[in-house]
């Protein structure tokens, strides 16, 4: 008897398996959607379009890219938590959603861990301190000694209250005792924009979207975020090389799932866009252009990674005092 319970346990076990595996192997058979916080033609926005090109090649199938800005990212976040988990809705999800937003608000319509399954995190990136082409500063001190010099009166902006860029400035802030005014944007193009226009003083921005602007001469660097120098910004210096080795600002763009997606699933899409951003064609393509570096781990590694990155944003959002309710 004890001999036959074990056959049917080993019997369902191994049907269990190959159904898992012929779920996997038939996905996708329809149209995926991945949802991105961030308004069209932003760095995120453009990555996430070239995946979504390379990823349909391989599975035969479309892949539509659904932008859903706003609130720090909130909104997309709350319609990917509700949407079903049966694979076919994706959301793109930086530090914000997974680590920093629990800490910036009191309550959200979501819950980071409880809600989302860790996928993959595809890339890393730093950000670049940027201005207006007639800022009277050309580095890091004389950018502090001006706003020092003039209390509440520079403005700069972010890509929305809460964001990463908005954290970097609170953080400097506050380690430099600065007073400046705060104006959110949804997206980076917005902001950029007004920094060549003049109507904005100053800016954290993704480097890749702020290079293009950087070449033609239209806005002025003052430093980069990071351990070394972009490849493709060679001639800013990093904010260590600067006499700030204290300051930081990476970030990461992941792939976040609805809780309940089926595990075979996540894996595949986690190796699929994986092999995508770890390809050297693509990242010369595309991430080095962005300024991005590209990772492309497995759902347990980026899990990990969390546990940690959640620790760390806890501390950086209690150092910047921003609260966003």
């Amino acid at each position: 008897m004890k001999n036959l319970r074990t056959a049917i346990t080993s019997s369902l076990l191994c049907a269990m398996a190959l159904g898992q595996s012929a779920l996997a192997n038939d996905y996708p058979d329809r149209a995926v959607t991945i949802v991105v916080p961030y308004t069209a033609g932003g760095p995120a926005d453009l990555l996430i379009r070239a995946m979504g090109e390379s990823l349909s090649k391989t599975w035969g199938e479309p892949v539509i890219v659904d932008n859903k800005p706003g609130a720090n990212e909130v909104i997309a976040a709350q319609a990917v938590a509700r949407s079903k988990p049966d694979g076919y809705t994706w959301l793109v999800a930086s530090d914000s959603i997974f680590s920093l937003n629990q800490h910036l608000y009191s309550k959200l319509p979501y819950d980071p861990i409880k809600d989302f399954e860790p996928v993959t995190k595809l890339v890393t990136a730093n950000l670049m301190l940027v201005t207006r082409k007639d800022f009277p500063a050309n580095n890091v001190k004389e950018w502090v000694q001006y706003i020092k010099q003039n209390p509440g009166k520079v403005n700069y902006g972010s890509v929305g209250v809460g964001g990463v860029n908005h954290l970097g400035m609170a953080w400097i802030s506050e380690q430099e005792q600065l007073q400046m005014q705060h104006v959110p944007y949804k997206g980076l193009a917005q902001g950029l924009q007004d920094i060549v226009s003049g109507r904005l003083d100053t800016m954290f921005a993704v480097i890749g979207g702020a290079v293009p602007f950087l070449n033609s001469d239209r806005l002025k660097a003052i430093a980069v975020s990071g351990d070394q120098r972009s490849e493709i910004a060679p001639n800013v210096p990093t904010f260590t090389e600067q006499g700030y080795p204290k300051f930081d600002a990476s970030f990461y763009f992941a792939i976040a799932a609805p809780k309940g997606t089926p595990a075979p699933i996540i894996d595949k899409f986690a190796r699929d866009a994986s092999v995508v951003v770890q390809d050297a064609n693509f990242q010369k393509r595309f991430l080095r252009e962005l300024g991005f570096v590209g990772v492309g781990d497995t759902p347990q590694t980026f899990a990990e990674f969390l546990v940690t990155d959640r620790a760390e944003a806890a501390a950086k959002v209690k150092a910047s005092g921003a609260k966003l309710d």
